[in-house]
């Protein structure tokens, strides 16, 4: 048992290492706002998606590709309970109407890039768990810029008019269409040259530490006296940590999937408040500065629920 607790802890050690390293260069004046956006653009919009691509193409085959993708379903059911659940949470709470609608996106969605992927391959392995996070990854985009930007635009000012345009060209992002794109290559067993793999190898290879760098340049230009615990923080705390990977479990747990996926699917439900979201929330008018809190909050302390959340698994089986 403590094997495994310790493997966890160096697997959230190796993760903090490289958030670390973000962070120390932003303060050395390495890293500014600009610095941050163009690393986030370079990782969702290059990176990734050549590493979907190149993890469908390498990691599938037709057959385990046809087997794997109807298990979309329990993220879907998963998120769509937990959105259930965080309207009788913010009302329970009393959260104010101004921020209902961002409450309840970061209630139910994970961030199953730029800390879930790097989470699951420190923990599994690439080759092993990398599969299963797209799958999740596949699920929770899709809800997050549908349903969770609708709830966010909701809170924003002015009216809400919805955009099938722009909603379409959000959820097929340029990660979803590398992941589609490696479908359809393994659906069609068609096999890209030698040299092709290699490059999307290589630009993949990118996206598991700039999304760490990542994340340490956003904790440093947080200040640390807005990390404050209210009602609110605390209802999503409990929704990321608690109710949403006891959900998970709950669901795929008694079924005959494998272990890996079982636990890569409870490992994404239990991750950290989105990246977007203040984003999204400063696009539209919402109160963008609680999201970028939630969201350094939810990312320090999952630093801690991991390796606890690893424990009760490996215990579990």
């Amino acid at each position: 048992m403590l094997l495994l607790f310790a493997r966890s802890v160096a697997g959230v050690v190796e993760i903090l290492l490289m958030i670390a390293l973000g962070y120390l260069l932003t303060n050395l004046g390495w890293f500014n706002e600009s610095a941050s956006k163009l690393i986030a653009r370079l990782v969702t919009q290059v990176a990734l998606p050549a590493y979907m691509a190149y993890t469908i193409t390498s990691k599938f085959t037709f057959k385990r590709l046809v087997e794997t993708l109807p298990d979309l379903r329990f993220p879907v059911v998963s998120m769509m309970i937990l959105f259930g659940i965080s309207i009788i949470v913010a009302k329970v709470l009393h959260i104010r109407e101004s921020h209902r609608g961002l409450f309840e996106s970061m209630f139910f969605n994970s961030n199953t890039v730029f800390v879930g992927l790097p989470v699951n391959v420190a923990l599994f392995g690439a080759a092993k768990s990398l599969p299963y996070v797209l799958v999740y990854y596949m699920a929770n985009t899709t809800i997050f810029w549908t349903l969770g930007v609708y709830l966010i635009q909701r809170d924003g000012q002015g009216d809400y008019h919805f955009s099938l345009g722009q909603t379409l060209k959000k959820v097929f992002s340029p990660p979803l269409l590398g992941f589609m794109v490696g479908v359809v290559l393994v659906l069609l067993k068609i096999q890209l040259p030698n040299f092709i793999m290699a490059d999307l190898n290589y630009i993949g290879g990118l996206t598991v530490p700039l999304s760490m760098i990542f994340i340490g340049i956003a904790i440093a230009n947080v200040d640390l006296h807005d990390l404050t615990i209210n009602r609110g923080s605390l209802g999503i705390l409990f929704g990321r940590f608690i109710l949403a990977p006891a959900l998970m479990a709950l669901l795929v747990l008694p079924t005959g999937m494998p272990v890996m996926m079982k636990q890569v699917f409870i490992i994404q439900s239990a991750m950290p408040v989105m990246t977007n979201a203040p984003v999204v929330s400063k696009l539209y008018g919402a109160d963008s500065s609680f999201a970028a809190v939630m969201v350094t909050e939810s990312t320090l302390l999952s630093l801690l629920v991991i390796p606890i959340l690893m424990l009760l698994l490996n215990a579990a089986h």
